[in-house]
């Protein structure tokens, strides 16, 4: 007898909740077995242009009966739903799988009434499955409820499992905003390029063609990314100078604040969130 693949209820049709949908449809599951709740009309109906998948706005009854509920709700959001969900969860223990930046597992936890639960920070990039994960499992969560979890996220990228929540903190600094950092590195570097004479068309397609050349030998590579700056550095050449020129004005100084600054953030909006 063939058993059915757990039922999921995204609560939040939001970008990542969309995107996450659209992966698990990508991978052969079955739209069947997919709820998804907004209180936003208007995204639902985004949603059912693209999926052929159930559709509410309310968000007990996509919750109720599923095996998985994943929280795709704005942070601010985050208490009054849950609060709500709670019942639904007290009838029929489900795994609760959140994608909310900043609120930690125990506040969950006191407003959901369960310990099932694994916080999720992906990353924009899931947009185009080329994302990564970071994963954290409460406690109360089982081995087969991790995999469970790994399996929503691994649709849309990679994951990398941590056993420290407060590790969360720091993974929303590094690959949460991450993109956020690279997209303005190429936009200064597309600007510099225009005004040492290169057409706007001419830079962005230098910079967007070096960063995913880039990308690809710091993945494909087989070296580190220190051995791999090296070897594109000739001594007395001009990468040389320019790396110079970076290291003179304190770029580690500036991203060791600007990622520091990243992760206290996280743990503030925890605490702010946590306790109203």
């Amino acid at each position: 007898m063939t058993i059915a693949p757990p039922l999921l209820a995204f609560i939040g049709a939001g970008n990542m909740g969309r995107c996450l949908i659209g992966g698990l449809l990508a991978n052969g599951y079955p739209a069947t077995r997919i709820r998804a709740a907004d209180a936003d009309a208007t995204q639902l109906a985004a949603l059912n242009q693209s999926f052929p998948v159930a559709t509410t706005t309310d968000n007990v009854q996509a919750a109720s009966g599923a095996d998985i509920v994943v929280l795709a709700v704005k942070p601010q959001q985050m208490r009054a739903v849950a609060t709500a969900l709670a019942p639904v969860l007290a009838a029929r223990p489900s795994l609760v799988v959140s994608i909310a930046a900043g609120i930690a597992t125990r506040d969950l936890a006191r407003w959901l009434g369960t310990s099932s639960i694994v916080r999720a920070m992906p990353n924009t990039p899931a947009l185009m499955r080329s994302g990564i994960s970071g994963l954290y499992a409460a406690p109360g969560v089982g081995a087969a409820q991790r995999a469970q979890a790994e399996n929503i996220l691994r649709a849309v990228g990679l994951v990398v499992w941590v056993a420290d929540e407060d590790l969360i903190d720091a993974i929303t600094a590094v690959s949460g905003g991450g993109p956020a950092y690279f997209f303005l590195i190429m936009e200064l570097m597309q600007s510099v390029a225009q005004k040492l004479g290169l057409t706007a068309d001419q830079a962005r397609t230098l910079v967007i063609q070096t960063a995913s050349g880039a990308a690809r030998m710091a993945r494909e590579g087989g070296a580190d990314v220190t051995v791999l700056r090296g070897r594109v550095t000739s001594a007395g050449g001009t990468t040389e100078r320019a790396l110079r020129v970076m290291q003179e004005a304190g770029l580690a100084e500036i991203f060791d604040r600007a990622l520091t600054a990243a992760k206290a953030r996280s743990a503030e909006m925890a605490r702010q969130y946590g306790e109203e």
